[in-house]
């Protein structure tokens, strides 16, 4: 692709924006990036631009900038309707994700992943067996680093396993995966996407350049993976947790059993996987299929899976105290997300739920609610639409704060409990990102 002289709007001034500018720039463009955060929140990214040639617009988003660039390039975040990217498309201007336009140097082969929930916790992991193969591999995207930093390093990989968002989904136009991984959709950033509908279809777009050869992965237990599986000219393995696959990967008396393309059928075991919940299971089978198709041996695999401990923030263990188990899950968004927490308890769970809003229908949580929790502790802004979905299931307690929450967690909790953080929401009413709001439970979890 061809940038010398070219006008380049970035929107975003997070760890892509810096690197989209530093691209861009060493290829001799003009560039603006635009961010509607102050400059006082944005220091560390704007030191990080000294010896850039750029031109900044911070504290808005100024459309008046439209008037005079060629090309518009959003940072991994920017949802669709932002006033940029709306008034872009309605003037006709090109808009590419950051993953388009890093793809369009690259030769390796990438594998691309996402989904409602697990794909950091999948892209991880399929890095780290690919790695103990003894492969050199990139991981990042979505996650860490941008895909575009790689571009430019001089070492290279043999493999980029890359997280992708449905907000870098919506614009592509060539991002060709060899593999590419849907885990699941369910109602997520309805905030963002207008529909559910329009949602998923941004998700199907990884499937869209991929080719006779290439493989898509899919989740056999999705409802809308038949749907899905019409328009791909891959291969295609699907995964499940509750069905027998004649071709695919599956669960059945205690292992994973994977039937390839080619006929032959391999065992799994469950019981090395360290990782807490049937979704966290889907996860693994996602990657042990996309790593078999890259060559890696099933006994690499099986060591990995013994030794991957997943991330921080999804489903983490953070102590036992007094007889009662302490589950930190920030990373649970949505209410899927929940749903998924509270089908890898038994039952005696005190769950922790609210933040800010992002539409989900919470009412889908009320017979799990009914069966595995003991106490419902609701906080922040959406705690009162949360009530009005399952309010008088179980015993419920209402505080503004994270900190009152888990408060009244403890005073509830008995031995044998288990206090479980999974908001179903995001955390910006009090917190800058999950991961600040999973680190503050932390801290207070650690203080008892």
């Amino acid at each position: 692709m061809e940038l010398k002289g070219k006008r380049i709007l970035v929107v975003g001034l997070g760890r892509t924006g810096v690197a989209l500018a530093g691209f861009l720039t060493g290829r001799g463009a003009e560039v603006i990036i635009s961010d509607n955060k102050p400059a006082s929140e944005l220091k560390e990214s704007i030191n990080a631009l000294k010896g850039m040639k750029v031109t900044l617009d911070v504290g808005r988003h100024n459309a008046d900038i439209l008037s005079r660039v060629d090309l518009i390039i959003p940072s991994p975040g920017v949802p669709p309707f932002n006033e940029l990217l709306a008034g872009g498309v309605e003037r006709g201007i090109p808009i590419i994700s950051e993953i388009e336009l890093a793809f369009s140097y690259l030769k390796e082969p990438v594998i691309a992943i996402t989904g409602t929930n697990g794909k950091t916790t999948t892209t991880k992991l399929l890095g780290e067996i690919l790695k103990k193969w003894g492969k050199r591999i990139f991981v990042g995207g979505n996650i860490g680093n941008p895909l575009i930093e790689y571009v430019d390093e001089g070492e290279r990989a043999d493999y980029l396993v890359v997280e992708v968002s449905s907000f870098q989904l919506q614009w592509v136009k060539r991002f060709h995966p060899s593999v590419a991984v849907l885990l699941n959709t369910s109602s997520d950033h309805l905030d963002y996407h207008e529909t559910f509908e329009e949602y998923v279809s941004t998700k199907e777009r990884i499937f869209a350049n991929q080719a006779p050869g290439n493989l898509a992965v899919l989740n056999a237990d999705d409802a809308m993976s038949g749907d899905v599986s019409k328009k791909i000219r891959g291969d295609i393995l699907c995964f499940s947790s509750s069905q027998k696959l004649e071709r695919g990967i599956f669960i059945n008396n205690g292992v994973l059993r994977y039937r390839n393309n080619g006929g032959t059928e391999e065992e799994y075991p469950v019981g090395k996987v360290k990782l807490k919940g049937i979704h966290n299971l889907e996860n693994v089978m996602a990657a042990i299929i996309a790593s078999r198709r890259c060559g890696c041996p099933r006994k690499v695999i099986v060591e990995a899976l013994e030794t991957f401990k997943g991330m921080p923030h999804r489903m983490e263990f953070v102590r036992s105290k007094d007889g009662v188990e302490i589950y930190n899950d920030s990373k649970g968004t949505n209410v899927d997300a929940v749903k998924r927490a509270l089908e890898s308890f038994s039952g005696s769970v005190i769950l922790l739920m609210g933040g800010r809003d992002k539409g989900g229908d919470f009412g889908i949580l009320a017979g799990l609610i009914g069966e595995k929790v003991k106490k419902l502790v609701l906080f922040g802004e959406a705690r009162e639409k949360i009530r009005s979905f399952v309010g008088g299931i179980v015993e419920m307690g209402s505080v503004e704060k994270l900190k009152g929450a888990m408060e009244e967690a403890c005073k509830s909790s008995s031995p044998g409990d288990v206090i479980l953080l999974s908001p179903g929401c995001s955390s910006f009413d009090e917190f800058a990102n999950y991961r600040e709001r999973g680190n503050y439970f932390k801290g207070i979890v650690r203080d008892l």
